[in-house]
């Protein structure tokens, strides 16, 4: 399927990253070439996006030249920032975590004796 999402240490673009743009472009009638320019995609790659997000409902053609992104592309993009948002907070609270965790960790090792002594 187009649809999953980037591990964080990838530097391409995800496919729901490209599905987002793509979307955020047709918000106004345009031609499959501007989505390519602007999307910055391969022909073969907008021909294979424009056919997933037609059949998913996402967009919608107009004479077969001019696409529009449809209600349910508009709901995509919503729910979308929505989850970049929480992707985001959950990033942030995972480094505070491990920020602890090492810190729990380092207090361990200053203490190494006393921690062997007790645990013997």
């Amino acid at each position: 399927m187009l649809f999953s999402y980037r591990n964080g240490k990838n530097k391409n673009r995800g496919k729901l990253d490209i599905v987002r743009e793509m979307l955020s472009i047709a918000s106004v009638k345009v031609r499959k070439t501007r989505i390519m320019y602007q999307a910055n995609l391969s022909f073969v790659q907008v021909e294979r996006y424009l056919q997933s997000l037609l059949e998913s409902g996402l967009v919608e053609s107009f004479d077969g030249a001019f696409y529009l992104i449809t209600p349910k592309g508009k709901e995509f993009l919503q729910i979308h920032a929505e989850y970049l948002t929480r992707v985001r907070r959950l990033g942030e609270e995972a480094a505070e975590t491990e920020k602890s965790r090492l810190q729990l960790e380092g207090m361990c090792v200053n203490n190494k004796k006393h921690f062997e002594q007790s645990v013997r």
